[in-house]
């Protein structure tokens, strides 16, 4: 009988690709989930859960990400400073007018591994509000999620 064995692949071994995502009247949920999946390499055969073996996604048109129902009143942002009465609450509303990117970021960031894995894989999330990005060199490949 042959033997059979666990095959762990190694971060250099993987050649990571590059996928562009439009946000464009997509639900914020649905989209993190889809983006949190391919950035952790879970689309992948060779999967391994104590590797970096995800791809770069990068998220554009994040401006135009919806929520359902009542959702965009009463989902809120907490963030403190560190400083004693330095607590921000933000609603949804405020932050897309603001700075729409964190909205996605926030949604995919909880959605990832809460340790230095996570923080590794969350730096290849590249979101930008509008339909531009500067990354036109690396040849993404359009991902519909």
């Amino acid at each position: 009988m042959g033997e059979k064995f666990t095959t762990f692949v190694k971060e250099a071994e993987v050649k990571k690709k590059w996928y562009l995502v439009d946000a464009d009247g997509k639900v914020l949920g649905r989209l993190a989930s889809g983006v949190a999946r391919i950035l952790r390499g879970k689309h992948k055969t060779a999967f391994t859960p104590n590797a970096d073996l995800g791809d770069y996604v990068i998220v554009i048109n994040a401006a135009k990400v919806r929520l359902q129902g009542k959702r965009p009143e009463l989902k809120t942002y907490f963030h403190h400073t560190g400083y004693p009465g330095g607590a921000t609450v933000e609603t949804f509303r405020e932050l897309m007018k603001k700075k729409p990117e964190l909205v996605v970021k926030n949604a995919v960031k909880g959605m990832l591994p809460h340790n230095r894995l996570g923080k590794q894989i969350f730096k290849k999330l590249k979101v930008y509000p509008d339909g531009t990005h500067p990354h036109g060199a690396q040849m993404p490949e359009v991902l519909n999620i």
